[in-house]
């Protein structure tokens, strides 16, 4: 500390809060996150033509592919996906 009281890195309003700064390790926080069954979730997301079932599910394709007969259904507008986005899926609380 400084003669006067002031630390060495400079005042506060000119150096601020850590939080601020946006990093892979508080990034996020403060937020509201999706629920794990949401279409955003961990586990929603992997059912998504993008993750790792429903993209094999792409490559396989025919009646699997995201417009077909039964990979339509998967999906948050369809029976088996829309009934999960609505009961399981929605944002979660704040993550802090």
């Amino acid at each position: 500390m400084s003669a006067h009281g002031s630390s060495s890195t400079g005042s506060k309003t000119s150096t601020g809060m850590a939080s601020q700064v946006k990093t892979p390790a508080n990034a996020g926080i403060g937020e509201d996150k999706p629920k794990m069954f949401d279409a955003q979730g961990s586990i929603g997301k992997q059912f998504t033509e993008g993750g790792a079932i429903g993209g094999a599910a792409q490559k396989v394709g025919g009646p699997l592919d995201k417009d077909g007969m039964i990979g339509k259904q998967f999906n948050p507008d369809g029976s088996i996906g829309g009934s999960v986005q609505s009961t399981l899926g929605g944002k979660g609380g704040r993550s802090n």
